[in-house]
């Protein structure tokens, strides 16, 4: 992953001072790309690149240009189909020529072929943002994956330019709007008309476009394994160390099973390296280091107390660009654990989210009326995940310069598990993700301990340790008065925090962007254990006791608060 800037519409031809304007913003997502940076100009447009090194170590710098370099590409991500893809594009037009060795370089070759809109023609399977110019047409391209893995954001200034930039950072100091760029969508406009387009859908699978859509394919437990095995082995395309984060949860534990078991085909000589950080006798480093021996892995545990987390709270908050309860309280560790990877010289690690939005994981699915209403609110779970999981996956690790990657948000992956009949996913009296955990319980050949397979939930955030929510909430309750959350919706008219908690973060996310427009691209939700709102409706107890935490599913979580039994 890197980071990336671009300007259209400038005033103007291309000249110093906004070059200089350009490099100095970029600057501010240099950590996403410490290996290196670039430039390109064309009349009135401007493309930074802030590079983190993966694959094309040697000629994949950035932003990409073509042999007559009149089209110019900034990428943040990865393509995992891009062999196939070269070899289909090679097979119809003899004449392409590759200048690079980056696996992204094949976007820029599909739209010269295609044309604007080849996302909706050509199968790419990746996690990217992006932004290009064709200087010949005067035609801008800017797309973002499926799911909103990469974060790509839109700015809109007061002079009519229009900006795009991997973080809110490269925009609030020009911009008086700015929107989150939508996943599965795609922008083409024109610089030098300064054009305003709107973002259109290329991402059209039905189970993501029709709301009326339940999807009827029998779960074939097999089938299941191999293709989530197949997502693990796409992932692996790197040229840096790499290494798996496992908290001990069954989804991180998954991956790195599968990963181990790939990365042993490799033939490296090497152990695959796992990594994973807790509190002091918490739940997830206890059952890490259990997988970890199981697996054989070269584990690294690390501990951090609750004061290092609040003493880098506003660090976090300023990484990940937000003041969600439940993104906060599981970033926090998760930036701790990056900058513990980093030093270990590894520069890409595998994660497990999104297995509990497709596989209906997280505990209040235990209360889903029916088959059809758990599929629809996966989806809306899947939908919203660019909001908070693939945001403190992406931000809490490229705060490092360390790369996260998510198979279980691989985009075969996800077709094929999302459209498996519902009722393989409803819990009722079954632990969660049944059919998940069913699928790599080998008896001849097990994937993971028993123990951990069949390990019930836990919210990142309440894994590391319980105590890390109760010491966050206790902070808040010492530092916010309650003075101050009487007059909250006169300091803070957009996204008026309602809790003290909430508060905390939100003076921390002001500090370091005062723009409303800043505050405007954060959501807020009402949730019970990271439920969407429709979802509170499947039970009259959660309609005035919403917590993000895992723990307040009374009679489904062991350890369920005392107060909300």
């Amino acid at each position: 992953m890197c980071g990336i800037l671009a300007l259209f519409g400038a005033p103007g031809e291309a000249n110093g001072d906004l070059r200089a304007e350009l490099l100095s913003l970029s600057k501010l997502l240099r950590h996403r790309g410490p290996d290196w940076n670039g430039i390109t100009c064309f009349k009135n447009c401007y493309l930074a690149h802030e590079r983190l090194a993966i694959n094309g170590l040697l000629s994949g710098a950035q932003p990409i240009t073509n042999l007559t370099e009149d089209t110019a590409l900034s990428v943040n991500g990865e393509i995992y189909n891009h062999v196939q893809l070269r070899n289909e594009l090679e097979a119809v037009n003899k004449d392409v020529v590759f200048t690079t060795d980056s696996d992204c370089e094949i976007l820029l070759h599909l739209y010269k072929q295609h044309g604007a809109d080849f996302l909706k023609k050509v199968y790419v399977n990746g996690m990217f943002s992006f932004v290009l110019y064709d200087s010949a047409k005067d035609e801008y391209l800017v797309a973002r994956d499926p799911f909103g893995i990469c974060p790509l954001y839109v700015g809109y200034a007061g002079d009519g330019t229009i900006w795009f930039s991997s973080e809110l950072k490269g925009l609030q100091k020009n911009c008086d709007h700015i929107d989150v760029f939508p996943p599965g969508h795609f922008m083409v406009g024109s610089s030098l008309k300064k054009s305003t387009p709107e973002p259109q859908l290329f991402y059209q699978d039905q189970w993501f476009t029709d709301d009326t859509f339940i999807p009827n394919n029998p779960c074939d437990i097999k089938e299941l394994r191999e293709n989530f095995e197949a997502s693990v082995k796409r992932h692996l395309l790197a040229e840096v160390p790499y290494g798996v984060l496992l908290s001990g949860g069954l989804d991180s534990s998954l991956v790195a099973s599968v990963c181990q078991r790939e990365h042993e085909k490799l033939g490296t000589g090497e152990k695959l390296r796992s990594f994973c950080i807790g509190l002091k006798g918490s739940p997830d480093l206890k059952a890490a280091e259990s997988v970890a021996k199981f697996l054989g892995t070269r584990h690294f545990s690390f501990e951090f107390t609750v004061q290092q987390g609040l003493d880098v709270l506003s660090d976090v908050i300023y990484h990940l660009e937000t003041f969600d309860v439940t993104t906060v309280r599981a970033s926090t560790p998760m930036f701790l654990l990056s900058r513990r990877i980093k030093a270990t010289g590894c520069k890409m690690v595998l994660s497990g989210e999104g297995a509990d939005e497709v596989f209906a994981g997280y505990l209040y699915f235990h209360k889903a009326p029916n088959p059809e209403e758990l599929h629809k609110e996966t989806v809306r779970k899947v939908k919203d995940l660019y909001k908070y999981d693939c945001l403190r996956a992406n931000k809490s690790t490229m705060a490092w310069g360390l790369e996260a990657r998510v198979p279980f948000l691989d985009r075969e992956f996800m077709e094929y598990a999302m459209t498996l009949e519902p009722s393989c996913k409803m819990s009722g009296n079954r632990m969660e993700k049944y059919t998940l955990r069913k699928a790599f319980d080998d008896p001849d050949v097990p994937y993971l301990p028993k123990e951990v397979l069949w390990r019930q939930k836990e919210q990142f955030s309440d894994g590391v340790g319980y105590g890390w929510i109760d010491h966050l909430k206790a902070e808040a309750e010492s530092m916010v008065t309650d003075l101050q959350m009487k007059f909250a919706s006169s300091r803070f008219p957009v996204s008026t925090p309602k809790t003290k908690e909430e508060y905390m973060y939100r003076d921390l996310f002001s500090k370091h962007f005062p723009s409303p427009a800043a505050a405007g691209t954060v959501p807020q939700n009402k949730s019970i254990a990271c439920s969407t709102p429709a979802a509170l409706a499947w039970d009259e107890a959660w309609a005035n006791a919403a917590d993000p935490s895992g723990r307040a599913i009374s009679g489904v979580h062991v350890d369920a608060y005392n107060a909300k039994a």
